[in-house]
């Protein structure tokens, strides 16, 4: 069979097909992520080990709770086999090892084994070649190698491709190249326990046993550890900034708040000092009214007194005349009448009292100028005490929850097939086989969740859930339109508002990314209050009504109560979400 016959299917398959993204090389041992992405086992095992718990898929970035369980992926193993050994037939069989090393420093001899130029469409001549190399460096069997590749039938495959690395790849150190001050060899290769970088004569020595990986695929790895970590510090700076913006927007409303205050004190003592300025009018109108009545009860009091003056001082006159007359007839005749005296008021007990308002006006006007000017001392005190108790009381949130209390159930046409309701529809929990229900539009059919039946588009609302010891489960709300179909994706922007526990002590509040939240201590009972038209969500422990998380978002549509009680976990997680009753305030 002739190369160009051999090399046809090779033309329909590419490198990039085959080749791990974390290392860059042909897959070794070929594993398959849950988001259907696949790696060299050895690759996402190392890249997962440097994240700690958090795992994170390097191609699309989809996050798993718990590590996936990865399993070689046999087919794409095969295939990667099958192409490994489609690219080795290309090249011109039984060619010796002598042979390769002189095709190696002839370019006349290689381009004879490699047959020629490539045309379009076929492999690269330096293919074969390349390919060896890699698969010798990555493969653990030998099989394929001895086959193609083995110089020394007597030594163990396994043996024979390690030795054969170190020659070619652990060679005498070049000038620029690092060299091992123990053996003076490339420092190519890096120790994972040690995290040093090794050549390959002491990775056979004092790192024996150790897991020793070529260092630029090691390096590889990090860097695209490194992309992640960089995203990640991008990600916290964003929410850094957004937290400055937010407490810029806080200053400007407490600024704005602050002088809309300043105004309507200064508008309210305005108003009083107006007031304090006709109460002056009035009184002074009043102590005006009681001057003038006395001015004018004197002056009749003195004209009438003027009057009988008058009066007397003519009798009088009269009188004197008389005594003067000779005529003792004329006398006696004017007598009679002169001596019964005019007649007179008594003026003895007249006197010109005070009016009843003299006094008065100004007693009470000092007594309320003094009341008034104690309560304004006493002002700024009483402004900052109210504050203060505003501050640091809980006791009127907890009333408002609860006066918001919600009555939720269960909506049975929404549950997953493995969720058992209790026939009040207040509790529920996973099962271990699905039961005989209609696959409906409204039914979740892989996540095993359930909605309340109280939808709800404006208003506050707050119920509480009883958790226990569980282990694992899901509470909040979620839009009336999200899906319910297949794998789900639990975020805001998806239309879940949830808060989740896994493996008993990991709660998060579920978004793009998870943030991670440390309650203590760990709620037995969760209470979900909802402010619509602020599109805030809260989660509290319900015992203590200590704040556990608070989302805000905007709601665009009806939203409902979201549970989820997580698989049963062989008994673990087994106990049910109990919807409780809300206690009187």
């Amino acid at each position: 069979m002739s190369i160009q016959t051999m090399s046809m299917p090779v033309d329909f398959l590419s490198e990039e097909q085959f080749s791990c993204s974390i290392c860059l090389e042909i897959f070794t041992n070929p594993v398959s992520t849950p988001c259907g992405h696949s790696f060299c086992q050895s690759c996402i095992t190392s890249y997962w080990d440097s994240r700690g718990t958090a795992c994170l898929c390097p191609l699309c970035k989809e996050s798993f709770h718990k590590r996936p369980e990865l399993h070689i992926n046999h087919t794409l193993k095969d295939i990667t086999e099958q192409f490994k050994r489609m690219a080795d037939s290309s090249g011109s069989p039984g060619i010796s090892t002598s042979a390769q090393a002189e095709s190696s420093q002839s370019p006349q001899l290689s381009q004879k084994m490699s047959g020629g130029p490539s045309r379009p469409g076929e492999l690269p001549r330096g293919l074969l070649k390349e390919m060896k190399n890699r698969f010798q460096r990555t493969s653990s069997s030998g099989n394929l190698l001895e086959t193609s590749l083995s110089s020394s039938s007597s030594m163990p495959s396994y043996e024979a491709s390690r030795r054969r690395f170190s020659a070619s790849a652990s060679g005498p150190a070049s000038s620029t190249t690092p060299q091992c001050s123990k053996h003076g060899l490339s420092l190519d290769m890096f120790c994972r326990k040690d995290q040093m970088c090794v050549c390959s004569l002491c990775a056979e020595g004092d790192h024996h046993g150790h897991s020793v990986v070529p260092a630029r695929r090691e390096m590889t790895v990090k860097k695209s550890q490194l992309g992640v970590m960089e995203e990640e510090v991008q990600s916290l700076i964003t929410a850094r900034e957004k937290k400055i913006e937010e407490i810029q927007m806080s200053l400007v409303n407490i600024q704005v708040n602050t002088q809309h205050e300043v105004e309507i004190t200064e508008s309210m003592f305005r108003a009083m000092i107006s007031s304090l300025e006709r109460s002056q009018a009035e009184m002074l109108e009043v102590v005006q009214v009681g001057r003038a009545a006395a001015e004018l009860r004197s002056q009749a009091l003195i004209r009438d007194l003027q009057l009988e003056i008058t009066e007397l001082r003519k009798r009088s006159s009269t009188l004197s005349q008389l005594s003067q007359t000779p005529d003792h007839l004329s006398f006696f005749k004017t007598y009679p009448a002169l001596s019964a005296g005019p007649p007179l008021k008594s003026w003895t007990d007249v006197t010109l009292t005070p009016d009843p308002t003299a006094g008065v006006v100004l007693k009470n006007v000092t007594q309320i100028v003094d009341k008034l000017q104690d309560e304004l001392r006493k002002l700024p005190q009483i402004c900052l005490q109210s504050a203060m108790e505003s501050s640091i009381k809980q006791e009127p949130r907890l009333c408002k929850m609860q006066d918001y209390a919600l009555d939720v159930t269960l909506d049975r046409d929404s549950a997953h097939p493995r969720l058992m309701i209790s026939e009040d529809c207040k509790q529920v929990y996973c099962s271990d086989r699905h039961q005989a229900v209609m696959d409906t539009p409204e039914r979740f059919d892989r996540v095993v969740c359930v909605l309340g039946c109280q939808g709800f588009s404006s208003g506050r609302h707050y119920w509480e859930v009883y958790v226990g010891e569980k282990t694992d489960w899901d509470l909040g709300v979620a839009n009336r339109s999200v899906n319910r179909k297949g794998k789900i994706s639990v975020s805001p922007a998806n239309g879940y508002w949830l808060l989740s526990l896994r493996e008993n002590n990991e709660f998060a509040f579920r978004a793009s990314p998870s943030m991670p939240i440390y309650p203590n201590p760990k709620p037995q009972k969760v209470g979900i209050y909802i402010d619509y038209e602020k599109g805030q969500v809260s989660f509290y422990n319900a015992d203590t009504m200590a704040l556990i998380y608070t989302n805000v978002y905007f709601f665009t549509e009806t939203i409902y109560p979201c549970f989820s009680p997580c698989t049963n976990k062989s008994g673990k997680n087994e106990g049910p979400l109990v919807i409780c009753p809300i206690r009187p305030a």
